[in-house]
């Protein structure tokens, strides 16, 4: 697997204010975006600006939605690497690739969002027989962690936060979990996704106790049945 296969092309802009998740983590994000917004003046007193975040959490609940909006607050890129694919994927020259890909994040001072983190966590237990390459992957992103600069931003995501050994989450200075969502931010995540809609597909059933990718992806689901059935039914009557 090359460099190229290992990075997820993502151009998606999304605005802080458009997440929905937690005022806590809001408000700790908020302040995170305005040390790095200052972070030359910190450096005068030596303040170092929080780089490494940890989100953990449910699944679709907005982990990734997040990485991306923290990008585009900072006006940086974003380089984004599945360790669930790089952990399935023939090890050969992986250390070499991720090593490029810090190398590649750090030159273009981006946000680098590793998803699925907890495979690393769980490779150290593996008795697969590349245990030996395996570790010594481990040890390559640890370190590569540890020297992580601050003009960068590094963000981790996993569903697994107690799969982590304590070495690994000791590395973040700010962890910030994502818990399902309550009827009523659901409710307001429905309205905003309807609005979009014409007025007469809006009256939908809404189901509760699901993940935000969940809700959308079932709104999106009826919406395009109810569309589809007016075209048809359109149609018809053309023929008639």
């Amino acid at each position: 697997m090359n460099l190229s296969e290992l990075i997820v092309n993502d151009t998606e802009k999304i605005a802080l204010k458009d997440l929905f998740f937690s005022p806590e983590n809001k408000a700790a994000l908020a302040q995170t975006i305005k040390e790095h917004h200052y972070l030359e003046e910190l450096k005068k007193y030596n303040l170092k600006v929080d780089h490494k975040i940890l989100l953990y959490g449910h699944s679709g609940c907005g982990k990734t939605t997040t990485a991306k909006a923290i990008a585009t607050a900072l006006g940086k890129n974003i380089v984004i690497l599945n360790l669930s694919t790089l952990i399935n994927a023939r090890i050969g020259e992986t250390s070499k690739n991720v090593k490029a890909l810090f190398d590649k994040a750090i030159r273009e001072k981006a946000v680098l969002f590793l998803d699925e983190f907890d495979q690393i966590g769980k490779s150290r237990d593996s008795e697969d027989k590349d245990v030996g390459e395996m570790r010594r992957l481990v040890n390559t992103i640890i370190q590569l962690i540890d020297y992580f600069p601050a003009d960068s931003l590094l963000i981790c995501a996993t569903n697994h936060y107690h799969s982590i050994d304590t070495a690994l989450l000791r590395r973040f200075q700010l962890q910030l979990k994502f818990e399902m969502p309550q009827e009523n931010e659901l409710d307001r995540y429905y309205d905003t996704i309807l609005e979009t809609f014409p007025v007469q597909f809006r009256d939908i059933p809404r189901k509760y106790q699901i993940s935000y990718a969940e809700a959308k992806d079932y709104t999106h689901t009826l919406m395009k049945r109810q569309i589809i059935a007016a075209l048809e039914l359109a149609h018809k009557k053309d023929r008639v």
